[in-house]
């Protein structure tokens, strides 16, 4: 059997300017990086804090491969569980107020563990529309009852939780804390009293929130004040603010040991190299102390709105550093695109499937290293495009 019919596919995907290409990016990242041979201005990484190339963090990596080696050689219930993965793990418990923590080699590894290791047959979970695509895939292969409730909608969340349960059901209500694609926050007190009312557990992916949300990083939890009774589950990732690779699982004694024994995601994989753990845990120190990071970040936030609503252009509800703008048309949001980079500025666009069809975006991120003379090269732009 030829593969003719996923040639053809691939055509139709080109013809309607959905068609995905990778980039070969040829030095660190940052604010101004080296892409396929060109220099850019870049708006569209996750580096939201500037501490992916730190020279604290890339020390702290050097001198852990001298003394822990490159790869993790193994799964962490076999001997893979290194000191610096441990420690690790109690700093990032204390940071998030919760009593343990459990790494992940990566986010989605992290979610699907999570979902699939508390749900099973004849459980129910309910996610929001807009959620990340792991968290999607973890409640779909879970085998429970799966079902999306309307996008950031208490009521809607309410209408599904109010319907008859068999008595012994598990019900695991899941939302991004920063939605990836919008950059807007769930109304989370909301939803945590809901779910408590109907007895339902609460899983929180705030992967774009650790390091840029919260007085001091902590997170939508710490933004709202929610503790580990109301949030159960807590997951972030450590390849975003947190500047290096990897993810966790934030919870109490009971979720931690319910994930060693029954994750497939972190018993089956090799553990993440421990020079990455002990480079992030310089990060979360920066993360913690650096506070002029986040403040940086958000004038540049504000200053970017403020810039992008004068021109006429229209931006989503986010105070996060995910600053989407809005286009709707495909063909439209690929052209702009590349007449930036023709400029020498660097944004992603965003189409279907990643964000429901007829909202195609530029995906404007914003990062603490970014400068106040960047942001308005970028307004300077888009006015010109908008004359164009």
């Amino acid at each position: 059997m030829g593969f003719e019919s996923l040639a053809s596919e691939l055509a139709s995907r080109k013809q309607k300017h959905l068609y995905r290409k990778r980039r070969l990016l040829q030095s660190p990242q940052g604010t101004e990086i080296q892409l396929d041979d060109k220099h850019f201005l870049a708006f569209c990484n996750n580096d939201y804090l500037g501490l992916a190339n730190h020279p604290e963090v890339v020390k702290a990596f050097q001198k852990a491969t001298n003394e822990c080696g490159i790869g993790g050689g193994a799964s962490h219930l076999v001997n893979g569980h290194h000191q610096q993965h441990h420690q690790l793990e109690e700093e990032l418990a204390e940071f998030t107020g919760r009593d343990r923590v459990l790494l992940f080699s990566n986010g989605y590894m992290a979610n699907i563990g999570a979902v699939n290791a508390l749900l099973g047959k004849g459980d129910l979970v309910l996610e929001d529309r807009l959620n990340h695509a792991s968290l999607l895939d973890g409640g779909l292969l879970s085998g429970a009852r799966f079902q999306r409730y309307q996008h950031a909608s208490n009521d809607s969340l309410s209408q599904f939780l109010s319907k008859p349960r068999p008595e012994n059901n598990r019900t695991l209500v899941v939302t991004d804390g920063v939605f990836s694609m919008d950059g807007d926050i769930p109304p989370l007190p909301d939803l945590v009293k809901t779910c408590r009312k109907n007895n339902a557990w609460v899983m929180v992916d705030d992967a774009h929130g650790f390091g840029t949300m919260g007085k001091n990083g902590g997170g939508c939890v710490e933004h709202f004040g929610l503790e580990q009774d109301d949030v159960q589950v807590l997951v972030g990732t450590l390849g975003k603010a947190f500047g290096t690779a990897g993810a966790f699982v934030a919870g109490s004694e009971l979720l931690v040991e319910t994930l060693i024994q029954n994750a497939r995601t972190y018993i089956y994989t090799t553990a993440m190299p421990p020079a990455i753990a002990a480079a992030t845990r310089v990060s979360l120190k920066l993360l913690q102390t650096e506070h002029w990071r986040r403040e940086r970040l958000a004038e540049l936030i504000s200053r970017f709105r403020m810039g992008a609503h004068q021109l006429g252009y229209e931006l989503m509800d986010s105070a996060s550093p995910i600053q989407p703008i809005l286009i709707g048309n495909e063909e439209k949001a690929l052209k702009l695109a590349a007449w930036l980079e023709e400029q020498g500025v660097l944004i992603t666009a965003i189409r279907p499937p990643t964000v429901p069809k007829g909202t195609a975006r530029l995906r404007v991120t914003l990062c603490a290293e970014h400068t106040e003379q960047q942001v308005d090269r970028l307004l300077d732009l888009l006015n010109q495009a908008r004359s164009r």
